[in-house]
């Protein structure tokens, strides 16, 4: 709040302020050639209000056309205002003088500096559960008058397709990838193998989503659960093979990474949790969160959940599993969730307080 309201008095004062003009601004002027090949941008033009937007890998500077040598604020990252001299129209073409370009150039590569330097989600795996030769769980139900059998694998593929789609839309700069996207088998070993591969830069991490549903001798049992690692469960995050300037200490990074990686992945299930409920209400009862060792999660070496969305022997869920306009809710409050998770992870640069 207090940031908002800097930045509204300062966009205030702007506008109060009368432009300011000076010879040092009438010299040595780009083309806009010239001006897009210097800063590696894009630009959005209005040719209407003579205004465009400059963009670069996520960051923006808007600005105003004035008359050559006329100095006014121009508007970075909607919250940064940077006094410099203002692009003019001369003969019909867009004229940026070098103090602009020099300005516009700076603010990017300070930008890109701290980017570098700051803690960011850069890849979110997908996992659909099963597929192939491993149906999964199945149930036979009669709804609306119709035999339908629920097969895990279509189902956790539906999802995790669609889920696959709004978290690209969502983050258009990070890697979004998924362990299959038809019906093939790959192990739980190749799953893991494809997570624990992604190329990261040091200040990079990745997040891992397995998606599944349930099933039970019991017909009554419903409702939707989110697994994350057993506190309890020890593995090996780092590898003395490729840890070896740091032999002697590898237990204690391996406790360390350890503690961060499950609370993460509590963090993150908590928050697709929550989400999930918030989408079905009483429609879908929660199972709550819990605790366990499976596979994808166990031997993943970053935050990673798993998702039971309902029970397909469950009369009442499998109405849920065999609507398309629901499974679309399911992806839905997943993306929700770990839009949730992201915002609070690259905030604090990689910080994840206990829940």
């Amino acid at each position: 709040m207090k940031r908002f309201f800097l930045s509204f008095l300062a966009a205030v004062y702007c506008l109060l302020i009368t432009p300011v003009y000076g010879d040092e601004a009438r010299g040595a002027a780009h083309s806009l050639q010239e001006t897009l090949k210097t800063l590696d941008a894009k630009l959005y033009w209005d040719s209407f209000f003579q205004s465009g937007i400059f963009s670069m890998d996520g960051h923006n500077l808007a600005f105003q056309t004035g008359v050559p040598g006329e100095y006014d604020y121009v508007l970075y990252d909607h919250n940064e205002l940077i006094r410099l001299p203002l692009p003019y129209i001369e003969n019909g073409k867009i004229k940026f003088p070098a103090e602009f370009v020099s300005g516009v150039r700076r603010a990017f590569e300070d930008s890109k500096r701290n980017d570098e330097s700051h803690f960011k989600i850069a890849a979110i795996m997908v996992d659909p559960g099963h597929g192939g030769k491993d149906t999964g769980a199945t149930g036979m139900h009669n709804i609306n008058g119709k035999k339908i059998e629920l097969i895990e694998k279509n189902i956790t593929l539906n999802v995790a397709n669609e889920l696959w789609k709004r978290l690209k839309s969502a983050f258009p700069s990070k890697k979004i990838l998924i362990t299959r996207t038809g019906d093939t088998y790959p192990t739980l070993q190749t799953r893991v193998a494809m997570a624990n591969s992604v190329e990261l830069k040091d200040n990079e991490a990745i997040i891992y989503i397995s998606v599944h549903a349930n099933a039970s001798f019991n017909k009554t049992a419903r409702g939707f659960e989110v697994w994350y690692l057993n506190p309890d469960h020890n593995r090996t995050v780092l590898d003395k093979k490729t840890a070896t300037e740091y032999q002697e200490i590898v237990p204690i990074l391996n406790d360390i990474l350890q503690e961060e990686y499950n609370r993460e992945s509590l963090q993150m299930a908590a928050m697709i949790h929550k989400r999930i409920a918030e989408t079905f209400g009483k429609r879908l009862p929660s199972r709550g969160l819990k605790a366990e060792d499976f596979f994808v999660v166990r031997k993943t070496l970053m935050p990673s959940v798993l998702v039971e969305l309902a029970f397909v022997t469950n009369e009442e869920d499998a109405q849920l599993l065999s609507s398309r306009e629901d499974l679309n809710k399911f992806a839905d409050a997943i993306t929700a969730g770990i839009l949730d998770f992201v915002k609070s992870f690259e905030r604090t640069g990689g910080y994840i307080a206990s829940p």
